[in-house]
């Protein structure tokens, strides 16, 4: 697991991944792998309590997609937790499909967006419908979709995005407000409550 490996170090494990290093990937998950399962254990709270997937199984099959990466694209930590939380979404945006419980309109349905964009994911429904959300976003402002996904699938900071991207902390904050408040609107259900 993480035994104290710095930023300097994950860099440098990072580079040499880049190169084609594989033990640097398996070093680099097995150093980045504490945090990987604390993000995983976010998004998974916020699942409903049947689900198939647990937080350990969610990191395994992010850690194979970032192994079976031909192409390393992260030459940062903040980049690397970025691919990790891209590939969380896939994971669970594609296990939502596969459990085929899309079921469309009937119901009040009830969202919350708070600070951290808290999305009752309890329904399978709800998670395609903000991946669906973000897909429009992101043809509109890339940026903004990306500082999203950080900041909900990744769990990262205002800093931590601002580094992933290489962007200023106080522009994170202006596209975490204007994204969040688009989100709001997307998702508001024609007769449901937002909070």
């Amino acid at each position: 697991k993480n035994l104290g490996v710095s930023c300097m170090q994950v860099t440098q494990l990072l580079q040499r991944a880049i190169q084609g290093d594989s033990q640097a990937r398996g070093e680099l998950l097995q150093a980045t792998y504490d945090q990987l399962r604390s993000l995983a254990s976010a998004r998974m709270r916020d699942e409903r309590p049947d689900h198939t997937l647990t937080a350990t199984a969610l990191v395994h099959e992010v850690s194979l997609r970032l192994l079976g990466d031909q192409e390393m694209r992260a030459a940062t930590r903040g980049q690397f937790l970025a691919l990790a939380a891209a590939a969380m979404r896939n994971l669970l945006v594609d296990h939502a499909r596969a459990r085929g419980r899309l079921k469309r309109g009937g119901g009040e349905k009830r969202l919350s967006l708070d600070v951290n964009l808290v999305v009752d994911a309890a329904q399978n429904e709800e998670l395609l419908e903000l991946d669906e959300a973000l897909e429009r976003l992101r043809s509109l402002d890339e940026r903004k979709s990306q500082v999203v996904e950080l900041r909900y699938f990744g769990g990262l900071s205002i800093e931590d995005t601002a580094q992933a991207l290489d962007i200023s902390p106080a522009t994170v904050k202006r596209d975490w407000e204007v994204a969040r408040s688009w989100l709001l609107r997307e998702l508001r259900p024609e007769s449901g409550h937002v909070e």
